[in-house]
């Protein structure tokens, strides 16, 4: 019997050590921005008549729709694909700023054609596409995206974009509040904590419970205004 006890107070001596090990602490202090996975983003300033500066991402997020979406969007049901790209300095818990993105589609069934509305910075555009390639060109293939204004960004300072990506969100209140932040001018993306959308990264992206058919949640690499 002591022998038994002997061995368990061991095996447990040798788990706390391993727990507490240089490797173990390494991954645990890991800060939850670099937790998120990677995704390459070409970024590009615009001078506005103005004179301001606004910043441009380009990237794709294509994955979030696989095999069962894809059934979905040819199923003539309306699908919503929603981006919501926020702007935050690195080491920061709380966005500085946030783009949104819907993409609406409905396959009409009469013609054969995929209905697509595009909502974001700059206005609402209606388009078709003859098969899933051109949705997914249209709704996933994000180009040249008005992200921000630079006058909201610390000079000097790494920043990033951390991006939610869903599919079909639950919450219809989440979406109307997509739809308010969309009308705003292009450039006008700053928030704050009485912001509709607002919240900080840990609440945004590590701690949220999945309420859509699909959600991705990526970040940029880091980019010095």
């Amino acid at each position: 019997m002591r022998s038994r006890v002997r061995v368990l107070l061991l095996f447990c001596v040798a788990l706390a050590f391993a727990f507490v090990s240089p490797m173990g602490l390494a991954r645990a202090e890991d800060p939850p921005q670099q937790q998120l996975p990677k995704r390459q983003a070409n970024f590009t300033w615009q001078k506005t008549e103005k004179g301001a500066s606004l910043l441009l991402a380009s990237f794709s997020y294509r994955d979030v729709v696989d095999s069962t979406i894809a059934e979905k969007l040819a199923s003539g049901l309306p699908t919503v694909i929603a981006l919501r790209a926020y702007v935050l300095r690195e080491g920061e818990a709380n966005p500085v700023a946030l783009a949104v993105r819907t993409c609406r589609v409905v396959y009409d069934l009469w013609d054969e054609v995929y209905r697509v509305n595009i909502s974001g910075p700059g206005g609402t555009q209606d388009l078709a596409a003859m098969n899933l390639e051109g949705v997914l060109r249209q709704c996933t293939d994000v180009r040249d995206l008005v992200v921000t204004n630079r006058a909201l960004l610390a000079p000097a300072q790494a920043h990033f974009i951390g991006a939610i990506v869903e599919v079909n969100p639950i919450s219809p209140g989440m979406l109307d509040q997509m739809r308010r932040w969309v009308s705003r001018p292009a450039g006008s993306t700053g928030i704050g904590p009485g912001d509709a959308l607002f919240g900080s990264f840990v609440g945004l992206f590590v701690r949220q419970i999945g309420t859509a058919a699909r959600t991705l949640r990526f970040r940029t690499q880091s980019f010095t205004p």
